[in-house]
């Protein structure tokens, strides 16, 4: 058991041991790629419509568990580059957009850096509730988020590259058994899209000799990006 899978167990025993009697774990499987319907409209405004039938989400624990508001994505819907992140935390919690804590300002430095804005881009997470405490998303909470919203999400928007930040971002799209040390760094794919993941804005923060080596992602970003 790697480092990670450790660490998404012992969110799970102690969300388990909070929970009320008769408490049962809710398990629901990938489901399959979904073609989003059009109808004429833009991807703005599909999107809008999107988010409205979830405004008031209670399709996992989450919703119960003292979130203030269901985080959409933000940006551009005719993005080249998308960003996905694990979940949102305090800041984005009572705000109610993604990455505008101390990680989510250097993600923007970050965005800056490339020659782009946060208008430019989008920016969402795989999670759109925030976590008590802001423990790791588990799998059955990772799993409904993604195929209610994440997946149509990116089935709208169409990216021509997904940066995945951390690894509960990266196993979302890749599989739960991807290794963030094993991938960072390198291009996989996720329904034609390219996907390359990398440390997430908050490891940086404690780690910031990694800030080298997450700059060394984007330019492997900015350089696919001419090619695409």
């Amino acid at each position: 058991m790697d480092h990670e899978q450790k660490k998404s167990l012992v969110s799970y025993l102690r969300f388990a041991a909070a929970q009320p009697k008769g408490f049962t774990y809710r398990a629901k499987t990938t489901s399959a790629a979904v073609t989003t319907p059009t109808d004429g409209k833009s991807k703005k405004e599909l999107l809008a419509a999107l988010y409205a039938n979830y405004a008031k989400c209670m399709a996992c624990p989450l919703a119960e568990q003292g979130r203030s508001q269901v985080v959409f994505g933000v940006g551009n819907p005719n993005a080249q580059l998308m960003f996905i992140g694990e979940a949102p935390g305090r800041d984005e919690d009572l705000k109610g957009e993604p990455f505008i804590g101390r990680a989510g300002q250097l993600l923007t430095k970050i965005i800056e850096a490339m020659g782009l804005t946060r208008e430019q881009v989008y920016i969402s997470n795989v999670v759109k509730c925030r976590p008590p405490e802001n423990r790791t998303p588990l799998p059955n909470e990772r799993n409904t988020c993604k195929d209610l919203l994440l997946f149509k999400e990116i089935d709208i928007i169409k990216p021509k590259i997904i940066c995945t930040l951390g690894a509960p971002s990266t196993q979302g799209l890749l599989g739960d058994e991807i290794r963030i040390s094993e991938v960072r760094g390198t291009f996989r794919e996720f329904r034609g899209i390219q996907v390359l993941p990398t440390f997430h804005p908050a490891y940086l923060l404690y780690n910031p000799s990694e800030k080298r080596t997450v700059w060394e992602d984007m330019q492997k970003i900015m350089a696919r990006l001419t090619e695409l």
